[in-house]
């Protein structure tokens, strides 16, 4: 064990250091670093960056989209955007909107809730919604009025 912590780029975040939890091996090759309940750690990381008022930076939004197991067009489908926006966010060359920083967050979250994928599948169908509503929208009063049948 050092007696320093040790800085965790791997994560791809520079202010994340592990304390303990982890042994570093020599080997032939090099230093080799073994994580103890990595997928705990990555939940930690994730639910801290969720729960901080400041905006996601580039590298947090990147690694909460990369812990939801999302590529960069999937994720800009369920938010309305391009996989380049995405690609922008996480290069910091353009700043993440609110409306979408609270959508990731809310994805995280809810993966790691009870409810999983509540918010995916209600996404999912908006953006079906969104791509129907091109032609005509018809509606009926039959017993009330109701959207027509196609």
């Amino acid at each position: 064990m050092r007696n320093q912590p040790y800085q965790y780029r791997h994560c791809g975040l520079e202010n994340v250091y592990l304390v303990n939890g982890y042994t570093i091996k020599d080997t032939p090759y090099g230093e080799a670093l073994s994580i103890h309940d990595i997928d705990g750690l990555h939940r930690a990381i994730g639910m801290y960056l969720i729960r901080e008022k400041k905006t996601l930076t580039g590298p947090e939004a990147r690694f909460l989209r990369h812990e939801l197991d999302l590529s960069q067009r999937t994720l800009g489908e369920l938010m309305d955007k391009s996989s380049q926006a995405v690609a922008r966010w996480e290069k910091g060359t353009s700043k993440i909107d609110g409306p979408a920083d609270r959508l990731l967050r809310l994805l995280y979250v809810q993966r790691h809730s009870k409810g999983a994928g509540k918010i995916k599948t209600l996404l999912e169908r908006l953006a079906e919604l969104d791509s129907q509503i091109e032609g005509l929208v018809q509606f009926e009063n039959v017993d009330g009025w109701h959207l027509r049948a196609a």
